[in-house]
């Protein structure tokens, strides 16, 4: 199969010509073109990606980097964003980061970044659930676009997120329309930004709407966590201690559940739980859980969109912006058996 030297070299040009010619570039001679043009036809040359990034510079390849490992969310958001960027005709090349201490984070993005700089990426886009790994790239003089998904708010650098706070105040006031006032929110990890917006949106909720709700206490996203405090919960539950909880994901309230399902305590007629993130199992716990569904696929779209923007420059024409009430990365709340009325 012919490549672009073979075409080069039968139009007697230089292989930068015909990437010029195969990219559409005016300023090559119609007699050159023509030349190149016949070689092309010859030997049945068929451009690459490659050879028409020689002279768009575009290699339409994009870098991904994520420190969130299995957990739901982080994976979800990096499959919504590399589908959307293969939509758009981008090729995505991943790096995954566990969570270590921060030297060792720092040295870990630092080599993240170089070695997707090192494929040639036309911009990187961070899925980082936690502020550390946020401030590790910021460090960094990355000199392509960056983009990070996260729920924070980090000077000098471009975010795109789903709305967390929203999202949590939803729960707060579903629970608050069927008569709970001693709510207690399960919390994430302290570090993760996303379990701050969703324990700010819960309080700002509850103080706006009267509640006085309990102190929260704090789990690390895993169903094991949320098992071992509902062990110690069911007996604030059994004395009417409170009457609902607010989970600051699925996984944590199924292991509510369990722990529940094991000491006796009734699910939803003695306390309601609330989860968030609408995990495909979630229509599957015993009872099934109400919670608060997030549209992945369009916060990835989001991002794309975002890249292609930063691509494009300042001088591009800003895209239309949907209205609030059409916007498709809004939470929703799903209502299923999981909550019902306080009990009188």
């Amino acid at each position: 199969m012919a490549n672009i030297f073979d075409v080069a070299q039968e139009a007697g040009v230089s292989h930068q010509t015909v990437s010029r010619v195969v990219n559409g570039d005016p300023n090559v001679r119609p007699a050159t073109r023509q030349r190149v043009d016949d070689a092309i036809a010859k030997l049945n040359y068929r451009p690459s990606a490659a050879a028409r990034a020689l002279a768009s510079r575009k290699t339409r390849a994009l870098g991904l980097i994520s420190t969130g490992g299995p957990l739901f969310g982080p994976s979800s958001i990096m499959q919504g964003f590399d589908g959307a960027a293969r939509e758009a005709g981008y090729q995505v090349s991943i790096a995954s980061i566990n969570r270590p201490e921060t030297v060792a984070l720092r040295e870990s993005m630092r080599s993240a970044v170089d070695a997707l700089l090192g494929q040639n990426v036309e911009a990187i886009v961070l899925i980082a659930p936690d502020s550390r790994a946020i401030d590790a790239i910021g460090e960094l003089a990355v000199p392509v676009p960056l983009v990070t998904a996260d729920a924070g708010d980090h000077a000098g650098l471009v975010s795109v997120s789903l709305d967390q706070f929203s999202g949590a105040v939803l729960a707060a006031e579903h629970l608050a329309s069927l008569g709970h006032r001693a709510i207690l929110h399960v919390a994430g990890p302290s570090d993760w930004n996303d379990a701050v917006e969703r324990e700010r949106g819960f309080q700002a909720a509850a103080q706006r709407l009267g509640l006085a709700p309990l102190p929260s206490v704090r789990g690390d996203w895993s169903p094991e966590s949320g098992y071992r405090l509902g062990a110690d919960l069911a007996d604030r539950v059994e004395a009417g201690e409170l009457t609902a909880i607010f989970s600051s994901n699925d996984q944590m309230a199924l292991g509510l559940l369990h722990a529940f399902a094991e000491r006796g305590v009734r699910v939803p007629e003695q306390v309601s739980i609330v989860g968030f993130d609408d995990v495909p199992e979630a229509a599957h716990f015993y009872p099934p859980l109400t919670t608060v569904r997030q549209d992945f696929g369009a916060l990835g779209r989001q991002i794309m969109r975002t890249v292609e923007a930063q691509l494009a420059g300042p001088s591009a024409e800003p895209a239309a912006s949907a209205p609030p009430e059409s916007d498709p990365t809004a939470p929703q709340l799903v209502v299923r058996a999981s909550t019902a009325s306080a009990p009188r």
